[in-house]
């Protein structure tokens, strides 16, 4: 089995210095054999000690640089604060280590952001969004097949460019984007994988009770699906519109309910739909009129506080969907910051704000949609309100169909990064067989909405296929010179929430096991190459 290259230089330095020594003391030269030792011992020494970090000693400061890989947490535990230089870390490396007060300040280079699903269904149509912090003047997102073909591109002056294509067939793709300047110049390319999967009918549920709560976009983007529905909306009193499927639906992939029609819902019905959902059916709810806390937090444990009147405008939830911003007004009540482990948010807005939150109920999930007044833009932007509803229903009712629903939690996997996979309808414990990794199992995550998780290291760029009992799902890992710009983003805003969180205590450093500082055996060496280099010269 081949030696770790970087342990490998520590001893070829260590066996330079003794054969130079062999050499001195064949000459009866023993002060310089001494010396020859002395500067192999030290420059094996700056070798094995970490790179890119600056031990801190007890209650002292770190100083990092955005290359360091390996970093040990007790390290940063003995330190009283942390002195960052570059973009910072990505999330999986700030993730183990403790809260620590942070120097930094972010570079000036230009830093990406790419948002676009990993997986879509033959017919859907796909969506890149990029988005630029420092960009200025006009620019342009190209869409290009594996060809090189243009399928799709935008041009504009702000900050956020959407580009869309429909996938004609179900395949494995690895498209590009390019970025250009206003005269044509590429400032910015790398791969964009998409797998597209067969699509599976949708057998929906859709009770409203509230004639005003118009989900007229959302039944037309499921019809034209070919979903069938079973559908009713309560007009009145003694009144209420029936939209019968077209076959009997044996069982149903999702429902979808608005709040009013649940608060006026006896216990046996609440009862009843709760049921389904234990057995696998996600209920999705529409939080835009909900009038009765008390009943969500009975019914669902789900503790809802009163949208403030002062800051509803503040509060605004801004969406992109389809290149569109769509701004909507948040529900009048929505879940706080404290909800609760159960409860996770499952979407924010391009604010950060969360507009969708999501608990795993037994076998099933249930999502609370916390915004309202989407009609507003049903005449305005009817692509794009269609396409945030898609959002609603993708992550609402994800692995609905299907009996094991894959997740990729992390947008930029990359070789030798620790990376996650997650999925819906598994068991903790269960095999998960991923190429090139020792076995692994599912491990429950309670802050990704009930689904379980496994964390490995991937070994090299490309397709990965991971395979669980029959189910598989495929991830792709990027080269580690991929869309620097887009590394560049990701560690800098993984920076940032590592600095928001609380510091954690300091720990006492262990003399026996603290860290030595490089610069000694610098000084060391320096000295000994010098010694030798004068005695030479006599």
């Amino acid at each position: 089995m081949a030696g770790n290259p970087m342990m490998l230089l520590p001893i070829a330095a260590a066996g330079t210095g003794g054969l130079s020594a062999v050499l001195y003391l064949r000459r009866r030269r023993w002060l310089d054999a001494a010396l020859a030792v002395v500067a192999g011992g030290a420059l094996a020494a700056m070798l094995a000690l970490p790179a890119g970090t600056a031990p801190a000693g007890a209650g002292g400061t770190l100083a990092l640089t955005d290359d360091v890989r390996e970093l040990d947490a007790t390290t940063v535990a003995e330190a009283a604060r942390i002195e960052l230089r570059g973009h910072g870390l990505f999330d999986a490396e700030w993730r183990d280590l403790p809260a620590r007060p942070v120097a930094w300040q972010a570079p000036r280079g230009e830093a990406l952001w790419l948002d676009f699903p990993r997986t879509v269904a033959r017919g859907r149509s796909f969506a890149l969004t990029v988005t630029r912090a420092n960009g200025a003047g006009p620019w342009r997102v190209q869409l290009l097949a594996e060809n090189g073909a243009v399928l799709d591109q935008a041009s504009g002056s702000g900050g956020q460019l959407t580009v869309q294509w429909l996938p004609p067939l179900a395949e494995r793709l690895v498209l590009r984007a390019r970025l250009q300047d206003g005269v044509g110049k590429t400032l910015h390319e790398g791969p964009v994988p998409l797998l597209v999967t067969e699509p599976q009918p949708l057998q929906v549920v859709g009770r409203f009770g509230a004639a005003s709560f118009d989900t007229r976009v959302l039944n037309g983007l499921l019809t034209d699906s070919g979903a069938m529905l079973d559908w009713q909306t309560v007009l009145g009193a003694v009144v209420t519109r029936t939209e019968t499927a077209r076959a009997p639906l044996t069982s149903p992939n999702a429902a979808v309910i608005d709040a009013a029609w649940f608060e006026r819902q006896g216990s046996a019905a609440r009862t009843a739909l709760l049921a389904q959902v234990a057995q696998g059916m996600p209920l999705i709810v529409l939080g835009g009129n909900a009038a009765a806390p008390a009943a969500w937090q009975g019914a669902l444990g789900l503790p809802l506080a009163p949208q403030s009147v002062t800051t509803e405008k503040e509060d605004t939830r801004h969406v992109t969907a389809g290149g569109t911003v769509l701004a909507l007004a948040p529900a009048s009540y929505n879940p706080p910051r404290d909800a609760g482990m159960a409860w996770q948010v499952a979407a924010r807005d391009n604010d950060g704000k969360p507009w969708l939150w999501q608990r795993p109920w037994q076998q099933g999930r249930i999502a609370w949609v916390g915004v309202a007044d989407w009609h507003r833009h049903a005449i305005a932007a009817p692509r794009a309100l269609a396409g945030w509803w898609q959002q609603v229903v993708d992550r609402g009712a994800q692995g609905s169909v299907q009996s094991l629903a894959w997740l990729q939690p992390d947008p930029l996997p990359l070789p030798g990064l620790r990376t996650e996979l997650c999925a819906h309808g598994v068991k903790p414990g269960a095999a998960v067989t991923v190429p090139g990794q020792a076995p692994l199992a599912w491990q429950a995550r309670t802050d990704r909405a009930g689904a379980a998780c496994v964390a490995f290291w991937p070994r090299q760029p490309g397709w990965l296929t991971a395979r669980s009992g029959t189910a598989t799902g495929a991830m792709y890992v990027y080269a580690a010179g991929d869309w620097p710009a887009w590394q560049a983003g990701l560690r800098q805003a993984a920076t940032q929430r590592y600095i928001a969180r609380p510091p954690a205590p300091i720990a006492k450093a262990d003399s026996g096991a603290a860290a030595l500082p490089r610069w000694p055996f610098a000084v060391l060496l320096a000295a000994s190459l010098l010694a030798l280099w004068w005695r030479e010269r006599r």
